[in-house]
């Protein structure tokens, strides 16, 4: 069984200005076939958004594209988001 990240990545865009609110959730999930898919979800913060699931036969290929896509929405204004507890 490949090794996945214990925890998903939740990012968050927030510009008031131009009325944006979004989400974008990253995670790795293990198939049943035993590959690796990464299972993105986004949308407008309060709604459920789209998911889109991307599967991959080994987990360094699954890991290389978590990798891109967090950095290309990180460059695009999303950061972490800030729990309140």
């Amino acid at each position: 069984m490949p090794q996945l990240p214990p925890d998903p990545v939740y990012l968050r865009r927030v510009d008031a200005a131009r009325n944006m609110r979004r989400f974008y959730l990253l995670s790795l999930q293990p198939t049943l076939f035993g590959g690796v898919a990464v299972v993105r979800n986004w949308g407008r913060i309060g709604t459920s958004g789209q998911t889109m699931m991307q599967t991959f036969d080994d987990s360094a290929r699954a890991g290389e594209a978590f990798d891109r896509l967090e950095r290309t929405k990180r460059r695009r204004g999303y950061a972490p988001a800030v729990e309140n507890r």
